[in-house]
C-alpha cells in the first residue's frame, strides 16, 4: 500500500467520519483512480472510524507543511 498526494487527493471530499468500506464505496462513485481503492481494500478491517485522511496516511502533508506566504500574493 503506497499513498501520494495524487491519491490521497480524491479522499479529501469523503465523508469522514467514515468507516473502511465507506471510504471504499465513497472512492467507487467518485471515479476514483483504481489504486485508491486497492489501498483501501489492504487496510485491515476492524470496524475502525476513520476521522480524517491523517488517520490512514498519517504523513499527509497539511497546508502548514509547505512554505508558501498566502499574504505575500
Amino acid at each position: 500500500m503506497y499513498w501520494t498526494l495524487e491519491l490521497a487527493y480524491h479522499l479529501e471530499d469523503a465523508p469522514w467520519p467514515a468507516t473502511r468500506d465507506e471510504l471504499i464505496d465513497y472512492a467507487i462513485r467518485s471515479g476514483a483512480p483504481l489504486e485508491v481503492i486497492e489501498n483501501l481494500q489492504q487496510m485491515e478491517d476492524e470496524g475502525e472510524i476513520y476521522e480524517g485522511i491523517e488517520d490512514i496516511w498519517p504523513d499527509y502533508p497539511r497546508k502548514d507543511d509547505f512554505l508558501f506566504n498566502e499574504d505575500e500574493y
